[in-house]
């Protein structure tokens, strides 16, 4: 069985969504699940890039595995957020837009909005059209089309791979692996940074060692989650409760709560770490109370255990 198989059963599966021209559909599934990882992420990242850049004295190169269609670099390099585009993209008259046309509309959209300069992106995913769509309406410089936990990288996107500086993942765990970590690390010269949002049932330890081997040290933000979406449906949560108890998790006002959370590990060279540790350089805001629609609530224990709606 393929790692993360069988805690991946406990999710739903929303593998459709990417593999359209646009990211209309996208915006419509993951926004109605109030699907907020990108916003809630955003402020720390920049805090971790402008970290990285006063350490190196440049503005550094991020590889967003798991990229899709560019949402990260949208919220990242522009003063937008996933709840805007959602709107957009849910404006009646983007609906009758052919796929060609909505991209034209959307390069001039992102050309118009002030960058903020705080990195370069690179996006490394499975999907074609998604990575397709975001180099063309510019908000990827360059992507690789590559699924790493089977295959190297192709020889012609090594180079790209190589100009990372900064390795991001918001929501790829689980479905990758150490493996395409290794693939990429494998083929760098430096030592990049690496910030993985990870949902709390994804055990990161293998990657963490993954990462050792390449010389990096692994912190993980204490005392800190942040919401990703709201559960789909009472299967999908009743589900992933048993998944995180079995794991030994404890789910009270968290994840009993009707949202997926997931937990901040960042890598680094020693010296790096040993100059400005985590805490030092990330405030943060979990963003726990910011969804909204029906959520699921389990309370009781044992047998008096309960599953409720609890509109937000």
């Amino acid at each position: 069985m393929r790692p993360f198989a069988s805690l991946n059963a406990s999710k739903a599966n929303f593998d459709d969504i990417y593999l359209q021209d646009d990211p209309r559909g996208y915006f419509s599934v993951l926004g109605a699940l109030d699907y907020i990882i990108p916003d809630v992420a955003a402020p720390v990242i920049r805090q971790i890039l402008a970290a990285r850049k006063r350490r190196y004295d440049t503005i550094p190169t991020v590889l967003d595995i798991g990229c899709s269609y560019g949402i990260n670099a949208a919220v990242l390099r522009y003063p937008l957020s996933f709840r805007r585009l959602r709107r957009r993209y849910a404006n009646p008259d983007m609906a009758a837009l052919s796929a060609d046309d909505l991209a034209r509309l959307d390069r001039n959209y992102y050309a118009a909005w002030p960058q903020t300069g705080s990195a370069r992106f690179i996006g490394l995913d499975v999907s074609a059209p998604a990575v397709r769509y975001a180099v063309s309406v510019g908000l990827l410089e360059e992507g690789v089309v590559a699924n790493l936990e089977t295959s190297a990288p192709p020889p012609h996107d090594i180079e790209r791979l190589r100009r990372a500086d900064v390795i991001l993942s918001t929501g790829c765990i689980g479905y990758v692996t150490e493996r395409t970590f290794h693939a990429v690390l494998e083929e760098m010269d430096h030592a990049p940074w690496v910030v993985s949002f990870v949902l709390r049932m994804f055990p990161y330890d293998a990657i963490a060692e993954a990462l050792a081997r390449h010389g990096l040290v692994t912190e993980r933000l204490a005392g800190a989650t942040f919401v990703q979406r709201r559960f789909r449906d009472i299967e999908e949560f009743t589900r992933c409760l048993g998944t995180l108890e079995k794991l030994g998790i404890d789910t009270a006002g968290l994840e009993s709560e009707g949202r997926f959370q997931a937990e901040l590990f960042v890598s680094r060279p020693p010296a790096d770490v040993q100059a400005a540790p985590l805490a030092e350089i990330v405030k943060v805001v979990s963003g726990r109370n910011r969804t909204v629609g029906t959520r699921y609530v389990r309370v009781g224990r044992g047998e008096h255990t309960q599953v409720l709606h609890a509109p937000s």
